[in-house]
């Protein structure tokens, strides 16, 4: 592609960035990636194989490195060789710096460049089901987690409430911490859109966990559909995610018979669905700063979100979008039936005003001048 061509010969060493999916890296770190690249760092990717593996290297000029990582794994054996296995991996490439993302990532690399004596950086993007549930198995993925980002030479966060549970947990101690707007939004790429005519229409966009409050949803479009059998209720995100509170494809069939909503299927392309919706619903149990509720945002749509970390740090209550209980079919329902009531001036300002909410507050600048600024002393070793 063009754009790479004008990329400078990497001069600067190696940058690796570990992650569970190269969907997440494709979609969330493409400004980063570019960033690394154009200031002369080699950049490896290191994730799981899936469709968007090729276009890391094809689209955005990286090498992508298969990475045995299940994540929704849990049996000491398989856990134990994907941790070697990344740990291998890092050692032979010897890169100057590692950026972890997502909560395995974060705990096996973290742990693997700690021993190896590699520079690097975590990111919470999220809590993850370690936080959201209580188990000996969990207490000790935190215990681990703790240790991880000790040796980091920087934990980036995406809200302050996280930032303050890690510290009364303990997982952090001296290590230096950074709050970032999310991953930032490329507020080009995500233009302002005008609301569409015709019937109201409500999307979520999410991978189809019971995390992310698929069900709630589900059932609360069933009440508005009741009342407004005109109204849409769109669910877009991908089947089949490794993880232990993952949708059932059985499950969003019944829905869709049961007339409840419209599943759209997964797609690397969501603006076509925040264009032809008014609303973005995502009614998640928890979030480091949900990227969805950010690209609507970019785009002039405002949001109904669980009031709950990340969900309630990424709008301004009641002008940018509208809080629901977590957990609560019915609470989520009552906000999408006021939304079907209010005039669409007032769900068009409410757009506006989010937009000029990314504007001031999450432009991706932010986060890759954050991230650049971790290797202006790559090179020294790590105690």
């Amino acid at each position: 592609m063009s754009h790479l061509n004008a990329v400078p010969e990497p001069s600067r060493g190696l940058v690796v960035l570990v992650s569970n999916t190269s969907w997440y890296l494709y979609n969330f770190r493409r400004g980063t990636i570019c960033a690394l690249r154009a200031a002369g760092f080699s950049v490896v990717a290191l994730s799981p194989t899936d469709p968007f593996s090729q276009r890391l290297e094809d689209e955005l000029g990286v090498r992508h490195q298969h990475l045995n990582l299940d994540g929704k794994g849990t049996s000491v054996l398989g856990e134990g060789r994907s941790f070697v296995g990344l740990a291998l991996t890092l050692r032979r490439m010897k890169p100057a710096f590692v950026f972890n993302f997502t909560v395995k990532a974060n705990i096996y690399s973290g742990l693997a460049c700690r021993a190896l004596g590699i520079a690097y950086a975590n990111n919470v993007s999220g809590l993850g089901t370690a936080f959201l549930h209580d188990s000996w198995l969990f207490r000790r993925v935190r215990a681990l987690y703790g240790f991880a980002n000790r040796g980091a030479r920087r934990v980036f966060f995406q809200n302050q409430e996280d930032h303050r549970l890690f510290h009364a947990h303990g997982l952090l101690k001296a290590t230096p911490t950074t709050v970032l707007p999310g991953s930032g939004m490329d507020l080009t790429r995500f233009a302002f859109s005008p609301l569409p005519d015709g019937p109201l229409t409500f999307v979520m966009v999410a991978r189809l966990l019971g995390d992310k409050g698929v069900r709630e949803y589900a059932s609360a479009a069933a009440q508005v559909r009741k009342a407004h059998p005109d109204v849409r209720c769109l669910l877009v995100g991908p089947l089949g995610i490794s993880n232990r509170t993952a949708i059932t494809a059985d499950e969003v069939t019944a829905w869709v018979n049961a007339g409840q909503l419209e599943y759209a299927g997964e797609t690397d392309d969501i603006q076509p669905f925040i264009r032809q919706a008014h609303v973005l619903v995502l009614p998640s149990y928890r979030e480091g700063m949900p990227r969805t509720v950010l690209e609507a945002a970019a785009m002039g749509r405002p949001a109904i979100v669980s009031d709950v970390p990340g969900c309630r740090h990424a709008i301004r209550a009641d002008e940018t979008g509208w809080l629901c209980e977590v957990r609560n079919a019915d609470s989520l329902a009552q906000q999408m039936l006021i939304a079907v009531k209010r005039p669409r001036e007032q769900l068009a300002e409410a757009g506006i005003e989010a937009r000029a909410l990314m504007e001031a507050e999450f432009d991706e600048a932010i986060v890759i001048r954050a991230y650049v600024s971790c290797l202006d002393a790559v090179g020294e070793p790590v105690l």
